[in-house]
């Protein structure tokens, strides 16, 4: 879609914190309006009425809309978003283990700003799954690098807590 219309979703979702819960079917009407401008097989419809239903509590309606965007081609950084939100709501719905299927590809993926939020938000799947360890170590490994201090001392322990211990005689 063109930059107007990209603009017009942004100033939507500058307006979020202006509806409260109540409201939030208000919400995803202002959005559905929007998507309504959109080619009908455009993946940005589905992703932005994801994100619309994701934000106001409804995890469960969000995770097929996510889907249909990534099966229509959704890429780059809103398809990298798509996974990151569809991960949080997998888990959210009871699904942590798709969520981290879907979200451990994305470690090796071209790295970008959103590489915290892929840590993060895999770490909480882990955590979900009673995998803790790897989720902390995934959570110090993201924090390590924005310490002002310790960087690598934390980095090195970050790894250590996935590395197999030594066994004692």
């Amino acid at each position: 879609m063109d930059q107007d219309w990209e603009d017009r979703v942004s100033a939507a979702w500058a307006t979020f914190d202006d509806y409260p819960e109540e409201r939030a079917a208000e919400f995803r009407a202002l959005i559905d309006a929007l998507v309504a401008e959109l080619p009908e097989d455009s993946p940005l419809g589905p992703f932005e009425q994801a994100c619309a239903w994701d934000s106001t509590g409804h995890s469960d309606r969000a995770v097929p809309l996510y889907r249909e965007a990534l099966a229509r081609g959704l890429s780059g950084y809103k398809g990298r978003r798509a996974k990151i939100q569809m991960s949080s709501s997998l888990r959210n719905v009871g699904r942590a283990e798709e969520g981290v299927a879907l979200l451990t590809p994305e470690l090796d993926g071209p790295s970008d700003e959103l590489d915290d939020a892929v840590r993060a938000t895999l770490a909480l799947c882990l955590s979900s799954l009673g995998r803790d360890r790897e989720g902390l170590a995934l959570v110090l490994g993201a924090l390590a690098p924005h310490l002002p201090r310790y960087q690598r001392s934390m980095a090195n322990y970050a790894r250590a807590l996935t590395e197999p211990q030594p066994r004692e005689a």
